[in-house]
């Protein structure tokens, strides 16, 4: 078994078995890829199957000169996950990545903006450019929803449930779920469907998209990253901020309004409980309120 062979079968293992998004296997096969290219760099003639440990150690070595322990402890992760399905298919006996450790690293979480902060985003918004209708009622889609940006960007136009008050959403690993959008929101995307879209020139395979670019195309996730970032500029926010703050400020804000995790877990489309909680930051003395408020051994006789 060669390293070609052995990574195709891989993805086509995570995108069938596992259901993993294009994106996710894109991710995993590009870290492998990078450990072929260290092997040939050092002519280490080893495959899949007879690679030990000491090799993958100095290739952790190596990459730890050049990446960030968040991103080495990523692609050790990856490796351990490819090397988990080669025992699988039972090309092997054993992990060769068992007993590396992954770097210690601190849980980053990301910016989170404030509603005034997202107000000033979408004021900043110039409405008399052509794409001006459509970058509003993405942002708004975005924070009232709490989209990810490669779900915002495969919007489809019969996705769109107005009259029930939901949108369909496909999440990682073409998982569908139904997400309640406010009419405030509804309102926006009206606007850019009615009076914009439906003057534009979408090319046959995107005439269902919600979102299109000047060519009629679906957008990127590159172009969304690139919209906010100007838009951040031209509204004098210095947070680095991203299409997932939007995200992230949409499950905070709900969790501070009241809302539940069970609830907000349902709406990111998280499959487990756990990672809604590392998602979210919480103030602690929003915890202690809580606390006080709400236990009876809190309360005074």
């Amino acid at each position: 078994m060669n390293w070609n062979n052995s990574i195709t079968d891989y993805k086509n293992y995570l995108r069938i078995e596992r259901g993993l998004s294009d994106n996710t296997i894109s991710n995993y096969s590009r870290d492998l890829t990078k450990l072929t290219k260290f092997l040939k760099e050092h002519t280490i003639t080893k495959s899949p199957i007879t690679i030990s440990k000491e090799e993958i150690q100095q290739f952790i070595y190596q990459i730890a000169k050049e990446v960030q322990p968040r991103s080495q402890a990523r692609i050790i992760s990856g490796l351990k996950g490819f090397f988990n399905y080669l025992i699988f298919e039972d090309y092997r006996k054993d992990n060769p990545t068992d007993l590396i450790e992954s770097p210690k690293i601190g849980r980053k979480l990301p910016d989170t903006l404030a509603e005034e902060e997202i107000d000033a985003l979408i004021a900043a918004i110039d409405l008399g450019h052509p794409q001006g209708e459509r970058n509003r009622s993405m942002l708004e889609c975005l924070y009232a929803c709490g989209l990810r940006v490669s779900e915002l960007i495969s919007l489809q136009l019969s996705d769109l449930y107005f009259e029930e008050g939901f949108i369909s959403v496909t999440g990682k690993g073409d998982k569908q779920r139904f997400v309640p959008i406010s009419s405030h929101t509804q309102k926006y995307i009206n606007i850019y469907r009615n009076e914009v879209r439906v003057h534009e020139h979408p090319k046959p395979e995107y005439t269902n998209t919600l979102f299109l670019n000047r060519r009629g195309r679906q957008l990127t996730r590159a172009m969304v990253f690139t919209i906010i970032k100007d838009l951040a500029v031209k509204a004098g926010i210095q947070k680095v901020i991203s299409p997932h703050t939007f995200r992230h400020s949409f499950a905070t804000h709900l969790l501070q309004n009241g809302a539940d995790l069970r609830s907000i877990q349902q709406m990111l489309g998280h499959e487990s409980i756990t990672t809604t909680e590392i998602y979210m930051h919480v103030d602690r003395s929003q915890l202690s309120d809580i606390l006080h408020k709400y236990h009876p051994r809190s309360k005074e006789n």
